[in-house]
């Protein structure tokens, strides 16, 4: 398989020098995403590999997802009273496209919006930020991390478009109807070996070790969702993912939020599905060349890994920092609130050919299919409105005509 055996040599290291020889998913995870050097979206691999290329995206389908959201930002900007400026900030923006969409089309359509507006990207991973950089040049747009945002400082909105299922998530397992956690460790206590002798070329080997759980937040995480894992219908070997990094994350932006909005769009489910007990073996899939597979110990370093949102830790914790849910819906419904189903009535054979025609109306389906992307879930938060601006509804969040 097609590791990265500098990337594999410095997990092993850390297990090495960890307690009991053992790391957390989430930890091990993190190292094979964020590797500041050798993670997956630090390499060239991100280019080739990241979910826009392998498996089409909303983003990757055209102008259209990031116009129709710009329409949105627009409504928000208005309940706010068109505030000077208005921050609207871009949680992993992948490579720049829907920042670019949104940001051309809001120059064309809407010059006094585009005017007031201050676009801001938080991204972790350098190789992207050089592509957004690149791609983005044209535009006044400023980038940092989540941390340097200054506490009450933001008046716009927070989004982010299939983030929160590349955080890094713990692992938890039912063993004798008791609450583990999966770790991570090799078959044998590392030596020092030269890079090439590492991992997949070697006999070090990542396997997977139950034990304790490394922190009582896990057990308290499923209490905050309404999930008792303890239940008969619960069978011994039923396991699934906590994704505690989604909650420190939506701390610091509610935090970092004065008066506006959270949208956050991925693909996931509420508690009750996700942690239902026919999903007995979690979420987690790995994305390799145009292929998903559930193994994350191959091609390390090479494969996205993702797991899909719960949707409901994210709404009631977004409760204990002042986020207040304005909605949940699918992707399918909120495009065509805002409009996608007039873009699709309005198609015409005057204005293209008849397969030009029909390759532009299966691209606009792509995005509401109930099969694919229009089943993402789509959470609006929002925290600061006065009583007025709550009782606005939101285009995205109404039944669409």
């Amino acid at each position: 398989m097609d590791s990265n055996p500098a990337l594999c040599t410095a997990i092993a290291s850390r297990i090495a020098t960890s307690f009991q020889k053992r790391i957390t998913f989430a930890e091990y995870m993190d190292m094979v995403l964020y590797h500041p050097e050798q993670g997956y979206y630090a390499s060239d691999a991100v280019k080739i590999g990241f979910r826009g290329s392998d498996f089409f995206t909303s983003v990757s389908l055209g102008t259209d997802f990031g116009e129709l959201l710009a329409a949105q930002f627009l409504q928000m900007w208005e309940i706010l009273g068109q505030p000077k400026p208005f921050h609207l900030v871009e949680m992993g923006a992948g490579q720049g496209i829907l920042a670019s969409h949104i940001l051309n089309y809001l120059k064309l359509h809407h010059p006094d919006f585009f005017a007031a507006l201050e676009y801001i990207i938080v991204e972790k991973s350098s190789t992207l930020k050089q592509e957004q950089q690149q791609r983005l040049q044209e535009f006044a747009v400023s980038w940092c991390n989540l941390p340097e945002i200054a506490p009450n400082s933001i008046t716009g909105c927070f989004f982010s478009n299939e983030l929160v299922d590349a955080f890094p998530v713990h692992q938890f397992t039912l063993e004798a109807g008791k609450l583990q956690e999966i770790y991570v460790t090799t078959t044998q206590n590392l030596t020092p070996q030269p890079p090439s002798l590492v991992g997949e070329r070697s006999n070090i080997e990542f396997i997977e070790v139950v034990a304790e759980l490394s922190t009582p937040q896990l057990a308290e995480y499923l209490e905050l969702v309404g999930i008792d894992i303890s239940q008969s219908a619960y069978d011994d070997g039923y396991r699934s993912e906590i994704n505690l990094a989604a909650l420190d994350w939506l701390g610091i932006v509610a935090d970092c939020l004065q008066r506006g909005y959270v949208l956050t769009i991925d693909y996931g489910y509420p508690a009750s599905r996700y942690y239902h007990p026919r999903r007995s073996q979690g979420t987690l899939q790995c994305y390799y060349h145009h292929r998903h597979h559930d193994n994350p110990y191959i091609n390390i370093g090479r494969q996205d890994i993702t797991a899909h949102v719960d949707f409901t830790a994210l709404e009631v914790w977004g409760k204990r920092y002042g986020l207040n849910q304005v909605g949940w819906t699918q992707q399918g419904l909120f495009l065509m609130a805002l409009g996608l189903g007039k873009r699709i009535a309005a198609l015409s054979y005057q204005e293209q050919s008849i397969s030009q025609l029909l390759n532009r109306r299966e691209t606009l389906h792509q995005l509401i299919s109930p099969e694919g992307l229009g089943n993402f879930g789509v959470l609006v938060q929002s925290k600061g409105l006065t009583e007025t601006q709550s009782k606005r509804s939101l285009q995205g969040l109404t039944i669409p005509e």
